[in-house]
């Protein structure tokens, strides 16, 4: 049975769940068996897990046991455990021996993150990963889906709400290095929003600072398709469908001739329409449009609000991301190519697909976009 969470106090404790979990997976006549004299050298691991089949055979996973874990704590908890597994590699050359990182919980990213290195993993709710090629095994299973142990006051770290978006478009737009306080002057967001947005973007393991605190590194492409999970367009409060009966081109020259004052508001096209500046995918089917004034802008484009027959939609909005740094494509105000990625990534159809192809863009004309 399953231990309650408050059961699981210390490593120890873990790990014996963790090896509870293992056992029932393996398959028939193979044993697991816990060892806690890992200790080469100077180095010491947690624990060794000796594997062994009905034939004899073994292997030994050593073991990193954590209360808890995020993606930037792994890069140092494998060059240990590289260091233990080298250590011992030399002394015992035959054996087979490889890392397995074992805690409570293991979020998705933390098991994307070590699944990407081919790293053993397992928590003890179930979660797991275990892959040796001899003797050959893979275990593959899901435990739960959210930490057990989170409790119901502590704020849940995401990537929602006006500021978030700054400084995710902020860290994606500008090049690296920068201070926090740097990054709070291109995301023009406040102190407090800006430093807990970069500590959970860092626990995820999507960007890297040095013992100064100083932003030196930021995996865009990853961020941007991890702020998709928290941030959608067609979500977002005030969406509001229109019909524009003289087709997508009307709307679009329309659009081109409003001059900045004008009643009917701010602007800024958004998705396939935007996306055309960068990378053509296919003919754009809707417009997807950001503004301020909304009724305004659909009447100025002599657009009609339906439930049917959409082809145009609109998003109401004063404060956002999706107002910074806009470009213009053939006298249309659009967003940056980051924010109409995003968009893509989450919206229906083919969206995704279109996402995806302007990230390939991005990734390939870096130096066009990004500041």
């Amino acid at each position: 049975m399953r231990p309650e969470p408050s059961a699981l106090a210390s490593e120890e404790q873990i790990l014996l769940a963790v090896v509870a979990e293992l056992t029932n997976r393996l398959p028939q006549d193979w044993s697991a068996e816990v060892r806690y004299e890992g200790t080469l050298g100077r180095r010491r691991a947690d624990a060794a897990i000796i594997l062994t089949t009905p034939d004899g055979q073994t292997a030994t996973l050593y073991v990193e046991a954590k209360r808890s874990l995020v993606t930037k704590d792994l890069s140092s908890i494998l060059d240990q455990l590289g260091g233990i597994i080298g250590a011992a590699r030399e002394e015992q050359p035959t054996d087979v021996i490889a890392p397995l990182v074992v805690a409570r919980y293991l979020a998705a990213p933390v098991q994307a993150w070590l699944a990407e290195r081919e790293v053993s993993y397992a928590d003890a709710t179930g979660n797991m990963r275990i892959l040796l090629r001899r003797p050959a095994i893979f275990l593959r299973d899901v435990g739960a889906q959210k930490d057990p142990w989170r409790g119901p006051g502590r704020p849940k770290g995401n990537l929602t709400g006006r500021s978030a978006a700054r400084v995710v478009r902020a860290l994606v737009d500008f090049r690296p290095p920068y201070t926090v306080p740097g990054l709070m002057k291109l995301a023009n967001t406040p102190s407090g929003n800006t430093y807990r947005a970069v500590d959970f973007i860092e626990e995820q393991g999507l960007l890297t600072r040095d013992d100064d605190g100083k932003i030196t590194d930021v995996r865009w492409r990853a961020l941007l398709e991890r702020w998709s999970k928290d941030y959608s367009f067609t979500k977002l409060a005030g969406v509001a469908a229109y019909l524009a009966p003289r087709g997508l081109p009307d709307v679009m020259k329309r659009l081109a001739d409003l001059q900045e004052g004008d009643p009917a508001g701010r602007y800024a096209v958004t998705g396939s329409l935007a996306a055309l500046k960068w990378e053509a995918y296919a003919p754009a089917k809707n417009a997807m449009i950001y503004a301020d004034r909304p009724d305004q802008l659909a009447a100025y484009a002599d657009l009609r609000r339906v439930d049917a027959g959409v082809n145009v939609i609109i998003a109401s909005v004063v404060e956002t991301a999706a107002f910074d740094r806009t470009q213009r494509l053939n006298g249309n105000v659009i967003v940056s190519p980051s924010q109409a990625a995003v968009d893509l990534l989450t919206s229906p159809g083919r969206g995704p697909e279109e996402g995806r192809a302007l990230l390939d863009w991005m990734e390939r004309n870096e130096s066009d976009w990004r500041q």
